[in-house]
Order: structure tokens, then C-alpha cells, then sequence
């Protein structure tokens, strides 16, 4: 099983980006899905979740201007991120609770990371 995250870039503040990660390999099915973020000097942090049946939360730092979808067909987890400010900056991380086939259980996989960078 594979995470494989995407849709980062340089943008300017107030500027939106789209970012996607897919899940491949042999999934049986996939619970909850995240997107985390790692700023320079700083620890990870969780940004958004959302679970199988599309129950979401989110960090106070984004509520408002960010949106986290999936879409189940797909194994993909989507982050639309508005009105990005230059603190939001930092390399961004996907991960999900999947169950892969002839397992009965559940592991958190982890996609690379993709770097989102916000300045003028």
C-alpha cells in the first residue's frame, strides 16, 4: 500500500491550492483520512481529518479557509486550502487508516509529503 500526495507549490498569500493524495495497492478499505503539516523548526501537526462516512474536523489555525474531501471511489483524500497566509508554509502530509485484503487489521500509512510554500 502506497500514499502518494501531490498539488504543492509556491503561491502567493491569499492564493488557493488543491491537494490530492491517493492510496493504491491492495486496499480491502480505508477509515479515517488526514492531512498533517511540518513547518521548519516545528512538530507536526494534525490539520484536518476526515472519516469513512465524511465526518470532518479541523485545526482552529485553518477552519474556514481550508476543506478536506475524499473521495472513496478513488482512495484519494483531497485538501483545498483558501485564503493561504504565509504561516501556513510547511511540507504536508497525508495518512489513513487502511485495511488492506486478508488482513484484519488496520494500519496508519503515510504518503511523502509536499511542500507548500506562501509568500509574496
Amino acid at each position: 500500500v502506497q500514499l502518494q500526495a501531490s498539488g504543492g507549490g509556491l503561491v502567493q498569500p491569499g492564493e488557493s491550492l488543491r491537494l490530492s493524495c491517493a492510496a493504491s495497492g491492495s486496499i480491502f478499505s480505508i477509515n479515517d483520512m488526514r492531512w498533517y503539516r511540518q513547518a521548519p523548526g516545528k512538530q507536526r501537526e494534525l490539520v484536518a481529518s476526515i472519516t469513512g462516512g465524511g465526518r470532518t474536523n479541523y485545526a482552529d489555525a485553518v477552519k474556514g479557509r481550508f476543506t478536506i474531501s475524499r473521495d472513496n471511489a478513488k482512495n484519494t483524500v483531497y485538501l483545498q486550502m483558501d485564503g493561504l497566509k504565509p504561516e501556513d508554509t510547511a511540507v504536508y502530509y497525508c495518512n489513513a487508516d487502511i485495511r488492506r485484503h486478508y488482513s484484519t487489521r488496520t494500519t496508519v500509512y503515510w504518503g511523502q509529503g509536499t511542500l507548500v510554500t506562501v509568500s509574496s
